[in-house]
């Protein structure tokens, strides 16, 4: 029987949730140049537009110290909860696990935001570690976008 994990990372930052939430929802082929600290490269391989619903993207980035790729698909867009839901299609992180979603949900907090990152797993056997690695990938990817657009 599938079990179905979560794990969630969050982080306070400095920007607005709305410039926050619009640079992953809009800005998805700027990342390299606003995380190139754990981002390397992205591309559009499929849909029609980066920000769309159903758009499929390759990730080139850097877990734990070594540089993966992965493809996932933007499956769900809330402008009002400023929540993206992401789900894993083909790279290294799939080989450990059957099924994989990120969640991103920003919300505003005083003078910045709180980044909440939600991921929703299943292992694909019991010997595969928690993916602690991919959530410091998560929070430091977030920390650098606060940096980025608070100096643009």
């Amino acid at each position: 029987m599938a079990q179905i994990k979560r794990m969630e990372c969050q982080v306070e930052i400095k920007s607005s949730a709305d410039k926050f939430f619009d640079a992953y929802k809009t800005k998805a082929q700027l990342m390299p140049k606003m995380a190139n600290q754990v981002v390397r490269d992205v591309k559009l391989v499929e849909g029609s537009g980066w920000d769309s619903e159903g758009s499929v993207r390759q990730w080139y980035f850097v877990a734990g110290g070594k540089l993966e790729t992965c493809k996932e698909m933007m499956e769900k867009v809330n402008d009002k909860d400023r929540t993206l839901v992401y789900k894993l299609v083909e790279g290294e992180i799939m080989k450990a696990f059957k099924s994989w979603n990120s969640i991103l949900k920003v919300m505003p907090m005083g003078e910045g935001s709180l980044v909440k990152w939600t991921m929703e797993f299943e292992k694909q056997n019991d010997d595969v570690p928690d993916p602690v690695k991919y959530g410091e990938f998560l929070t430091t990817w977030a920390k650098n976008v606060d940096t980025y657009l608070l100096n643009v």
